[in-house]
């Protein structure tokens, strides 16, 4: 790569009036617009471009943001990462992105990596319980901010943005109810996802509320530490080898839906005629699916956008004030997403 020095040579401008234009100085202001444009022709046509990396080390700012997901294959981390990227865009911050495939040892050492490389803040797709007490104790602790997508946070400095899970779930059982469901299978998510937990708090209440019994026969809760496609799968055939009547399935997410449509076309039956299927999330697969899945919407792409928000705001009132702020908590209402996977009883 060409050297500042290089180019001041080659351009005869020198490293200073280089610097002030291209990394827009505010006392490039007393430089003519003439100038300017020259400088920024010869940079282009020689390619090349500032040394942030240096530049960091003088300022003191990196303006690198950790992007952490759980594990990019899952399409819920995807659209997060779609809403966070445009957000980020026309920000001075550059995201690195940070898969610790459900892992804490590969979360463990990831965390020294990133405060060698002083980063400056965290967005973290946090919906499981294996980020909350190290995102804690060692991001917060050390005044690096950060912000939870996808599960709410009770703690001083960490803001967090997430969907109203119980309610979600409340939606997606009463509209099963309201098409003459009384035999409802469930699969719950594993005890890791937090997600999980409130999601079946909401299923609880609403069962409540309308006198509704839940079968312990027809409750089947997912191992391991994310939900799959495979997970579905399983789950509804272990809920198939019990032999208890149900006429529908309300599955923990979409991908555990999706595994369970699987099982019940492997076994004979045809959804919705035969069960209705219900997931959450609405992922961008959910409509194109066969036959198409009825979910309960949140857009995980307006959370990333919200997350990432969040996170500008906060690095950006820490750096003026010198001191940290106090976290945003954000909740997004979810919508009921009817489609062809289900129908009346």
């Amino acid at each position: 790569m060409l050297t500042i020095r290089e180019f001041a040579k080659a351009s005869g401008f020198s490293p200073t009036t280089i610097s002030l234009v291209l990394n827009n100085s505010p006392a490039g202001k007393y430089i003519s617009e003439k100038t300017k444009v020259r400088i920024r022709e010869l940079a282009e046509k020689l390619g090349y471009h500032p040394n942030q990396f240096a530049r960091s080390l003088r300022s003191s700012h990196s303006h690198a943001v950790a992007v952490m997901v759980p594990d990019i294959s899952d399409p819920y981390c995807a659209q997060i990462l779609l809403g966070v990227g445009k957000a980020l865009y026309r920000s001075p911050h550059l995201p690195v992105l940070i898969d610790i495939q459900n892992s804490r040892a590969r979360f463990r050492k990831y965390v020294a990596t990133l405060f060698e490389r002083r980063i400056e803040g965290v967005i973290a797709v946090a919906n499981s319980l294996q980020l909350q007490t190290e995102m804690l104790d060692i991001f917060a602790k050390n005044r690096v901010p950060v912000v939870a997508i996808g599960r709410e946070f009770s703690h001083e400095w960490i803001s967090s943005v997430s969907v109203d899970n119980k309610t979600g779930a409340g939606l997606a059982i009463a509209h099963l109810y309201e098409h003459g469901h009384r035999r409802i299978a469930f699969i719950r998510g594993p005890k890791e996802v937090v997600d999980s937990a409130h999601r079946w708090r909401g299923i609880c209440e609403f069962a409540r509320e309308v006198s509704l019994p839940l079968d312990s026969k027809l409750v089947v809760q997912m191992e391991g530490t994310a939900s799959s496609y495979e997970g579905g799968f399983e789950a509804m055939t272990q809920l198939l080898r019990k032999g208890q009547r149900f006429t529908a399935v309300m599955a923990f997410d979409d991908l555990t839906a999706f595994g369970a449509i699987r099982a019940l076309t492997e076994a004979g039956l045809k959804v919705p005629e035969q069960c209705s299927v219900v997931g959450f999330d609405d992922v961008a697969a959910a409509a194109y699916y066969n036959p198409p899945l009825t979910t309960v919407g949140q857009s995980m792409e307006e959370l990333g956008k919200i997350g990432a928000t969040i996170f500008l705001h906060t690095i950006q009132m820490q750096q003026s004030n010198g001191t940290q702020v106090e976290p945003v908590l954000r909740k997004v209402k979810p919508v009921l997403v009817v489609r062809g996977s289900t129908s009346a009883a």
